[in-house]
């Protein structure tokens, strides 16, 4: 007679096959949390898998080494990648590789080719050459070219990550002898990142979840991170890394803009409406864990007293089930379901799965530092998340003396915490295994927004490595004291395409920043472009024309705007077109504007030019659809 998780390992292939799954209804809550996590462990590597240009079962059409977010592509409209969403799942699946995992060295080499293609790509947020700001878009068409909607641009996030991913897989390919092809093929690509981070990092951009602009703790976080190890890569490979001089500045402004005495501001330097408790603090933490990095690390590790003062105020403020009525079945001081932050609207605000395996992997990863340094340090920051689960907790330090003392009863209790997370997401977790973005947040909890999300499944793979005790590569061991004084700042970056990658050899003349600027009243769904007669502006093709940004719109200014490098001294004809909703024909401008780009000024990223124009037209009505 089989057991039940080789039932459900047999019934997990079925599913990839096509099959129906061979498992009860009650699966997988039926079974023990360890056989629950072994045989998902794999399903969710699977399904990774699957979901990867070009032979993923899910994701037809997808190019080689595109991670697509999810197969689905209406309600939402996931069929697309994410620099960010990718960058996170091949640092996944690097660890995997190194870990053992011999076979996934194919996905890997797709993914830096895929790459260093995708950086010459130009799009909504500008092109590799000459400033590197086409680096910033945050997602692209599952075959690599380029998206054209309104979205949430820049998005500071996806190179350094890419960075980090890329870093990871250069350091194993150095240590077997591969330092000649590291050099030459994959430092280009790393490099552009790399410039795109000293340049960018003092600049705001819109979040991980894509919906404000400002500074991000997840991002800087990233950027942090990709600076020091790009700094060591660069030393070892004999290459400059003028970016990397910023290092000291980057974790100056991580260590003290966002901490408020109590948890992380996740996002700043913007009007948000929002109290700042954030998942993205925690999934910053747990992307850059460390084994053999101190709790007092400036890294700010998982075991750092300020993130576990952060962690018990986010994870208390959804513990509350007036927020997530799906709460009430769990005991105090258990895990509990998780979502994004407690404002959140988006399908009415649910749990994500996750964000939920996040932060079982942040309190895995908490314990087996402990374990590792053989004490527990408490001080005033941190007691309240002690107390909470070992109530005789002090300010002191509990060291490792006995098999039953205090310091085995802190991490017997933080890991049982930790299992109890993952049990959360076992309670809701479908009887084949599948993992949404979320699930509801009244019972019963079922799965909703994207199915067979591709970070879920990755979230899920990095967990259960933590849960094993498999720990990536360490990065901090040149990490320092940040600088007393935070003094802003930025390098110019130096961008080529890394053609021994596979990137053409794009080319550009000398150009010039135009800040084009609109007054344009528009309803919910209704969005402005900007055409015009030059390629920049799509050749007066609305499908290629460039999406305008209304992150500063307001009743009283109603202001659109792009800003776009433009060839020097070229003569632009533009117009301002109204995209409706609900299938309407656009609406475009009654009058052809003309403008001269300015003379370059090589090497300038500052504009050197601006619009203040009003749209002059019909006004857009919805559709109601």
């Amino acid at each position: 007679m089989r057991s039940r998780t080789s039932s459900f390992l047999s019934a997990a292939g079925g599913l990839l096959l096509g099959f129906a799954p061979l498992v009860s209804a009650a699966w997988p809550q039926d079974v023990p949390l360890e056989d629950f996590i072994a045989a998902e462990k794999e399903l969710a590597l699977q399904n990774v898998l699957a979901n990867i240009g070009p032979n993923g079962t899910k994701v037809p059409g997808a190019g080689a080494g595109f991670v697509i977010a999810s197969p689905s592509r209406v309600n939402p409209p996931y069929f697309y990648t994410w620099t960010r969403d990718a960058a996170l799942t091949f640092k996944t699946l690097v660890d995997d590789f190194v870990f053992g995992n011999t076979a996934l060295q194919p996905y890997l080499d797709d993914y830096v080719h895929s790459q260093a293609i995708l950086q010459t790509v130009s799009n909504p947020s500008g092109s590799l050459l000459p400033n590197g700001g086409g680096l910033g878009e945050p997602k692209f068409m599952a075959d690599g070219s380029r998206f054209n909607g309104n979205w949430g641009r820049p998005q500071r996030d996806g190179p350094p990550l890419r960075a980090i991913a890329m870093i990871a897989y250069s350091n194993w390919l150095i240590e077997h002898g591969e330092l000649e092809r590291v050099n030459t093929t994959i430092w280009p690509v790393i490099a552009n990142d790399l410039s795109y981070v000293g340049q960018y990092w003092n600049a705001t951009g819109f979040d991980l979840w894509e919906e404000v602009s400002g500074s991000s703790f997840f991002t800087t976080y990233a950027q942090y991170r990709s600076l020091v190890e790009g700094a060591e890569l660069a030393q070892g490979l004999g290459q400059p890394c003028k970016a990397c001089t910023q290092t000291p500045q980057v974790q100056c402004f991580l260590e003290n803009a966002y901490w408020n005495g109590e948890y992380f501001t996740a996002n700043i330097n913007g009007n948000f409406g929002r109290g700042g408790v954030d998942a993205n603090v925690v999934l910053a933490s747990i992307a850059g864990f460390d084994i053999n990095a101190p709790c007092d690390s400036p890294s700010l590790q998982p075991c750092h007293p300020k993130m576990l003062s952060n962690f018990k105020v986010f994870v208390d403020t959804f513990r509350d089930p007036k927020l997530y009525p799906i709460n009430a079945r769990y005991p105090a001081n258990s895990g509990v379901a998780l979502g994004r932050y407690p404002e959140d609207v988006y399908y009415t605000g649910n749990p994500w799965y996750l964000i939920t395996l996040g932060s079982a992997e942040f309190l895995y990863d908490a314990v087996a530092r402990w374990e590792k340094q053989g004490f527990v340090s408490v001080d005033s920051t941190s007691l309240a998340f002690f107390k909470d689960l070992y109530p005789a907790a002090e300010v002191k330090t509990y060291k490792k003396c006995s098999k039953t003392g205090p310091f085995r009863q802190i991490l017997n209790a933080v890991t049982a915490y930790a299992d109890s997370f993952v049990s959360v997401v076992q309670d809701y977790t479908p009887s084949d295994g599948s993992l949404a973005e979320q699930f509801l947040k009244t019972e019963p909890g079922t799965p909703t927004s994207a199915a067979d999300l591709t970070w879920s499944y990755a979230a899920f793979v990095g967990m259960a490595h933590r849960r094993e005790g498999h720990f990536p590569p360490s990065w901090t061991q040149s990490v320092t004291s940040a600088p007393e004084v935070c003094s802003p700042g930025s390098v110019t970056g130096v961008y080529a395409p890394a053609t021994a990658a596979g990137a053409p050899n794009v080319t550009i003349g000398c150009t010039s920043t135009v800040l084009f600027v609109v007054n344009a009243s528009t309803y919910y769904g209704e969005n402005i472009y900007l055409a015009g007669n030059s390629s920049s502006l799509g050749k007066w093709d609305l499908n290629n024309a460039m999406p305008m940004q209304s992150s500063n719109y307001t009743d009283v200014r109603p202001m659109w705007f792009a800003q776009i490098p433009l060839e020097a001294g070229e003569t632009i004809a533009y117009k301002y077109v109204r995209e409706q909703d609900c299938g309407q024909p656009a609406i475009w401008e009654t009058v052809e504007r003309t403008l001269e780009v300015p003379a370059c000024v090589e090497g300038s990223t500052e504009v050197l030019l601006e619009t203040d124009d009003a749209f002059v037209g019909e006004r857009g009505r919805s559709g109601g659809c």
